[in-house]
C-alpha cells in the first residue's frame, strides 16, 4: 500500500458547531494523521480561486459565501491511500445518501454545508496542498 497525502478542509458549519476535534479524531482513528495544519478566515479571492473549476455552476456564489461565512480548518493528512481513504471516511456529499458512522452523516447539515472537502484524487490532492501550504509546512509522519 502506498503512503500519500489528501487535502481536507473542515468547513465553517463543522468549526462553528465545535467539531473539530470530533473531525480530527475520526481521521486519526482510521489510519490517517496529520501532516500540516492551519486555522483560517477564506477570503473571497482564496475561496474563488480553490473552487475556480466551479465557477460556470450555478452553486458557485453560495458555494464561495458559505465557505468565506466562518473559519475553515484546512489540513494535509497522510496515510495509506489517503485519498481514498479520506473519501470514504467523508461520505456521499448529500448527508442524507451517506453511510452511518461517516463524517457528513454525523455533522453535515445539507449538501451545500456538507461538514469537510476532501481532494477526489491524487493529482487534485497535490493542486490543493499546494493553494494552501508551502513544503516547509508539511511534516511525514509515517
Amino acid at each position: 500500500m502506498a503512503i500519500e497525502k489528501t487535502f481536507s478542509i473542515i468547513k465553517p458549519n463543522s468549526t462553528l458547531d465545535n467539531n473539530i476535534g470530533n473531525i480530527i479524531a475520526h481521521f486519526e482513528k482510521n489510519g490517517l494523521r496529520i501532516a500540516g495544519a492551519k486555522f483560517a478566515k477564506l477570503s473571497k479571492e482564496k475561496a474563488e480561486g480553490f473552487y475556480i473549476e466551479h465557477k460556470e455552476r450555478p452553486f458557485f456564489g453560495e458555494l464561495v459565501n458559505f465557505m468565506t461565512s466562518g473559519p475553515v480548518m484546512l489540513m494535509v493528512l497522510e496515510g495509506e491511500n489517503a485519498v481514498m481513504k479520506n473519501r470514504e471516511l467523508m461520505g456521499a456529499t448529500n448527508p442524507a445518501n451517506a453511510a452511518e458512522g461517516t463524517i457528513r452523516k454525523l455533522y453535515a447539515k445539507s449538501v451545500g454545508e456538507n461538514s469537510v472537502h476532501g481532494s477526489d484524487s491524487a493529482t487534485a490532492a497535490e493542486r490543493e496542498i499546494a493553494y494552501f501550504f508551502e513544503r516547509s509546512e508539511l511534516t511525514n509522519r509515517f
